[in-house]
């Protein structure tokens, strides 16, 4: 899907005051990167590393596992991409409703699809398939499932592709990456951009059993990582502990905001786990919605119409600071009268 995705105020020429489309951390970058970068703009002037070797050592270490289980991509949505090449004409299941690419990468690689959806998880169905994608914390929902461990457990000959872009967005999920060292049936993909908020740089990695990771890398185009990426991916882990977003302050914020519009009653919000969360509109649909938002408000909201299983009215929205929540607020109560 190269458009459809939140996000895309590239599209407009509306001053956008808030924008509620985009899971990034509203905070900004760490503090310090951005002098970083320039400190290390010299770099430009050379090629980067062909596979972002120097970059998945130094995260390995994070992790405490070999260098040869992890793979560095430009993003999460490369790490999709490779996994549905290297896997190219697998009977593939997609738990839904779910991030487009997921589709989108294995349709342009001949999988046959089938699509649970996330209700059903509870019951940690069999499967059939050999590949399975899931989002865990979701995306769109931001729901959590749990019993991974025992899903996995029970379908042995299905590789699991975890994806934990959100992961750092909510208390209520730990990650699946102790699992690899249970189960060769596990891929977990991971991203930087998201809780670093550096979306425009693109980075992430997928960690697996060693022959896994060699199957994506026979797949990978090189320098697919640019030098400022591997930069910024190297300044996060010297400094991660200082790199942390807030999530106690920003889940309060997300409650604060979610009571707020549960007093719209014609709009109601679902459950999640994470900051971002899925709503809808009983009056007109998600799309005339942030068409009203844009041009009366400059606010922008993730139109979720277009996510497999979900309806017109559906829309996702992120929780930014209280003074900018308070804005759509008052919005989507004029947008009712």
């Amino acid at each position: 899907m190269l458009h459809g995705h939140g996000d895309d105020r590239y599209r407009y020429t509306t001053t956008i005051h808030a924008d509620f489309s985009t899971n990034v951390w509203y905070g900004g970058e760490p503090a310090g990167l951005k002098d970083y970068l320039f400190s290390q703009w010299d770099r430009i002037n050379r090629y980067p590393d062909a596979l972002a070797g120097q970059l998945a050592e130094q995260i390995a270490g994070h992790h405490r596992i070999s260098a040869d289980r992890m793979l560095v991509n430009s993003g999460t949505t490369e790490t999709i991409y490779l996994i549905a090449q290297a896997f190219a004409g697998s009977c593939t299941t997609i738990v839904t409703p779910a991030f487009a690419e997921y589709e989108d990468a294995c349709r342009m690689h001949g999988h046959q699809l089938d699509f649970l959806d996330w209700a059903t998880l509870s019951e940690l169905p069999l499967l059939s398939t050999q590949l399975v994608f899931i989002c865990n914390p979701n995306n769109p929902t931001g729901a959590a499932f749990h019993e991974l461990a025992n899903w996995i457990a029970r379908n042995p000959q299905t590789l699991f592709v975890v994806d934990e872009a959100f992961i750092e967005f909510t208390n209520q999920l730990n990650t699946a990456l102790p699992l690899l060292d249970q189960h060769n049936n596990l891929l977990v993909m991971r991203s930087l951009t998201k809780a670093y908020a550096i979306p425009g740089l693109r980075l992430g990695y997928v960690i697996g059993a060693p022959s896994l990771v060699t199957r994506l890398i026979a797949c990978k185009q090189p320098w697919t990582v640019n030098t400022m990426a591997l930069a910024a991916g190297q300044f996060i882990f010297d400094h991660y502990d200082h790199s942390q977003l807030p999530l106690s302050q920003l889940l309060a914020d997300k409650r604060q905001f979610v009571a707020a519009l549960s007093g719209i009653a014609t709009i109601p919000v679902y459950d999640s786990t994470t900051h971002f969360f899925l709503a809808e509109t009983r009056v007109g649909t998600a799309a005339s919605l942030k068409a009203y938002l844009l041009d009366k408000h400059g606010l922008l909201i993730r139109d979720a119409s277009n996510f497999r299983g979900l309806q017109p009215g559906h829309f996702r929205l992120c929780t930014l600071a209280p003074d900018k929540n308070a804005l759509l607020i008052d919005a989507l109560t004029e947008w009712m009268h």
